[in-house]
């Protein structure tokens, strides 16, 4: 019989314990990357201000400084108050979710996307020109000073796309975030009777 009291016990009839609980992985993942993303914008703010875009890596990168009022990609321009919503709902549902979390994939792409969308949020708070409205800093620009290759984004919004991603690959490999096989699920509610 197992002591762990994150696993259920050990019996012939039941399934294998279930694996640890991966709370802490997502608990230090996202704080990370809301203060890197905070570091960044506050840095972006101080020095790029009132300036023309850096250009670094001989053109590869530019610095410059955008206040999104928009969603990711300058979509939704002026919906700021509903996106501050929309985030905030995406932060209580991966805080609810948490109490289940046990697999280290989902672990990660979740506290990336909990991370990314709490450093927008801050911003979407407490940036002018008031509560819910304030504009998202931006200051990344790939192969443009102003975005017209790609989308002006910040540290936020990479970590929401590639937790983002790492949440896809999880659902293609058919892992589930409490740390089941999805294929799995249903044979075991068959076998349930259900």
């Amino acid at each position: 019989m197992s002591t762990d009291p994150n696993t259920e016990p050990d019996t012939p009839d039941q399934d294998p314990p279930l694996p640890k609980r991966r709370v802490l992985l997502l608990a230090v993942i996202a704080p990370l990357v809301l203060a890197l993303d905070l570091v960044t914008k506050i840095v972006a703010v101080e020095e790029l201000e009132g300036r023309e875009p850096v250009e670094l890596l001989g053109g590869l990168l530019y610095l410059p400084l955008i206040r999104n009022t928009g969603a990711a990609f300058g979509l939704a321009e002026g919906w700021t108050v509903i996106l501050a919503l929309i985030a905030s709902s995406v932060v209580v549902f991966i805080l609810w979710i948490a109490r289940r979390l046990r697999s280290i994939g989902w672990a990660i792409g979740l506290g990336l996307v909990l991370g990314g969308a709490m450093g927008n949020l801050v911003d979407r708070i407490f940036r002018g020109p008031g509560p819910l409205r304030g504009g998202v800093v931006d200051f990344i620009s790939v192969l443009d000073p102003w975005g017209n290759f790609f989308p002006v984004f910040n540290l936020a919004d990479s970590a929401i796309c590639v937790g983002g991603g790492v949440i896809v690959l999880m659902a293609l490999l058919q892992r589930d975030y409490d740390g089941t096989r999805v294929e799995t699920k249903p044979a075991a509610h068959k076998k349930a009777g259900k």
